[in-house]
């Protein structure tokens, strides 16, 4: 397994169509492998976030089954005249080290970007729909229900900084919300869907759950940005 970061440069035209529609930065991704990766099932598969910290900086995150060669991104979406006088344009790591040095009681700050659904009946007799959670709350309460079986602990706060009133008793935050709409290549009509970014802190409590975790990726819609989980030690 491999963790690569890519900076991309927003002063580019491509760059902005790239980040403008999660169908073509997929397209992108995918191109970064010169065969075909699994993308469905236990097995690990491409996963990609996009981290938008500023305006100006906005960082790709891969993580994927082989090494990627973003030179196409580059080229596209980063500064190609500092790739080619030997800046590297992307940085690539072997993850699968860091993996399997998991383990049970460690504490990491994490960050998440996904796609918090449930499946809702908007009229009786009607059959249930996949429905976005909308508001922090519910995406909140989403993520700490899947805990368990992800191997993890959200962290609690400290009782002299909770507001339980407010939801608000765990080291979770929801840090982004962005709704999504684009056409899919080769299909009519439009999908719709609602990116939430969570950074908290966790706790290890089933390193082989979490394995898959962090290699499978965390709910629906993989393929336009969702479910990449990446960890860092606690500062």
């Amino acid at each position: 397994m491999y963790l690569t970061r890519f900076r991309v440069n927003t002063a580019r035209p491509d760059a902005r169509r790239l980040l403008s529609s999660p169908q073509v930065m997929h397209a992108a991704v995918m191109s970064s492998f010169p065969e075909a990766l699994p993308t469905s099932g236990q097995a690990p598969r491409v996963l990609w976030r996009l981290d938008r910290n500023a305006s100006a900086e906005v960082l790709l995150y891969l993580v994927s089954p082989g090494r990627p060669d973003l030179t196409h991104l580059v080229e596209q979406a980063g500064w190609p005249a500092a790739a080619a006088s030997g800046t590297p344009g992307w940085q690539t790591y072997a993850y699968t080290p860091f993996l399997e040095r998991l383990e049970k009681g460690t504490v990491w700050s994490f960050r998440l970007t996904a796609n918090p659904v449930h499946h809702a009946r908007t009229r009786d007799g009607e059959p249930t729909k996949r429905t976005a959670h909308l508001t922090p709350r519910h995406q909140l309460n989403w993520l700490l229900s899947r805990q368990d079986a992800a191997g993890f602990r959200v962290l609690a706060k400290p009782e002299d900084r909770r507001r339980t009133e407010h939801g608000d008793e765990h080291q979770l935050a929801v840090r982004d919300q962005r709704s999504l709409d684009f056409g899919k290549r080769g299909a009519p009509g439009r999908v719709t869907l609602t990116a939430v970014t969570y950074d908290g802190r966790l706790e290890v409590t089933d390193p082989e759950a979490l394995r898959r975790i962090l290699t499978c990726g965390l709910g629906k819609a993989k393929a336009y940005g969702c479910g990449l989980m990446t960890l860092a030690p606690v500062r």
